[in-house]
């Protein structure tokens, strides 16, 4: 088996005169949490939608457990969970009869657990879908997305308004499903709170381009928040290699800063500057030094 249960490479697609994705490549490795970050309007859904073969690449290609999910969905579809934004489920329908009704389409459904995650969630089996609450409707569709145990689970803004409790259950939820080996999760989010909490991996996309991809601890270790006091007052922020962003007056100026410490060290000797102050930087703040510098 490949190490990456999804590849793209220079992905583009358009609709009309509006670019949704330009030159995406990304590669999801198995196992662990791939967290996709971005605004509203970024192109989040847009990928999900290619990966799940609803859209076909204009450009550019899309392999998932190695196959395309376009001309053979059914070698893929099955093997994934997804939840939608959306959660568009039949309403007239009973929790139990859209259970029983999507246990059919997968040969691996597992019951046990399916009941198993109705308990959790404290669902009633007899209620009518139109009679859920919006948290509710959500745990109907995390449950279906997991109770055939699939190999990818991929959420598209999953806490989206959502309450914080609903919210906790939902992570727990992805915790239990990569507990298993080999498992994976995709998932959408401008939450970037629970991205940080979850993920291995990062992406940011940002009008339909990917900005940054890296394992999140890589991230943290490369990001730093430093401030510099020069011997003279400066009328704007002297070149600091690696700087992705500054801001100050006078003799204190504080960069964000990407690379490792010793080269910033040596990058503050070469402008005979004096390091006073450093710390990391959130997530949040990366994605917005990111957002703001492209």
């Amino acid at each position: 088996m490949s190490d990456h249960v999804i590849d793209i490479e220079h992905l583009s697609r358009s609709f009309g005169k509006t670019q949704a994705l330009q030159d995406v490549s990304l590669r999801v490795p198995r196992g662990g949490v791939y967290g996709l970050i971005g605004s509203n309007g970024a192109g989040k859904t847009t990928l999900i939608k290619h990966i799940l073969g609803s859209h076909y690449a204009q450009g550019g290609s899309v392999s998932v457990f190695g196959l395309d999910p376009v001309t053979d969905p059914v070698g893929v579809l099955g093997r994934i969970g997804y939840m939608s934004e959306d959660r568009d489920i039949p309403a007239w329908m009973r929790v139990q009869e859209i259970i029983g009704f999507t246990r059919s389409f997968y040969p691996a459904w597992d019951t046990g657990y399916a009941a198993e995650l109705l308990e959790l969630f404290e669902l009633d089996p007899k209620q009518k879908i139109q009679c859920l609450s919006r948290g509710q409707a959500a745990r109907v569709c995390l449950l279906l997305a997991l109770s055939h145990r699939p190999e990818l689970l991929v959420l598209d803004e999953p806490s989206s308004g959502l309450d914080p409790v609903i919210r906790r259950d939902i992570l727990t939820a992805i915790v239990k499903t990569t507990s298993d080996d080999g498992r994976t999760v995709l998932f959408s989010s401008h939450l970037l709170d629970e991205v940080e909490r979850l993920a291995d991996r990062v992406a940011i996309l940002h009008e339909g381009r990917i900005l940054l991809d890296q394992p999140l601890e890589t991230i943290f270790e490369s990001f730093h928040r430093v401030t510099l006091h020069f011997e003279d007052a400066q009328l704007e922020a002297p070149g600091l290699e690696g700087a992705i962003q500054s801001q100050g007056n006078g003799r204190d100026w504080t960069y964000v800063y990407c690379g490792e410490k010793e080269q910033l060290t040596q990058a503050a000797k070469g402008l005979r500057a004096q390091i006073v102050a450093q710390g990391p930087l959130s997530l949040d703040d990366i994605f917005v030094c990111h957002v703001q510098r492209s």
